[in-house]
């Protein structure tokens, strides 16, 4: 694979500097779950380590006060 093609590509990141990671804004947080319920990862989220943390903590926080479902109910 040739390095300079792969860095060439520069991706969008998926959270804008406007936006603040917090349990209370479901409709970014409903970004980062899958169809079943599951916390994506962070390589296919395109976030860094640490947003990827605060994301986490934000979705399990939000799931304990019933903001989000803990898994989705569609079968």
């Amino acid at each position: 694979m040739n390095k300079s093609k792969r860095s060439s590509r520069r991706r969008s990141p998926s959270i804008r500097s406007d936006e603040t990671i917090d349990y209370r804004n479901t409709s970014l947080l409903r970004r980062f779950v899958s169809e079943q319920g599951k916390i994506l990862s962070k390589r296919t989220n395109r976030l860094t380590p640490k947003q990827q943390r605060s994301v986490a903590t934000a979705i399990k926080i939000a799931r304990i006060l019933a903001l989000l479902p803990f898994s989705s109910n569609e079968n």
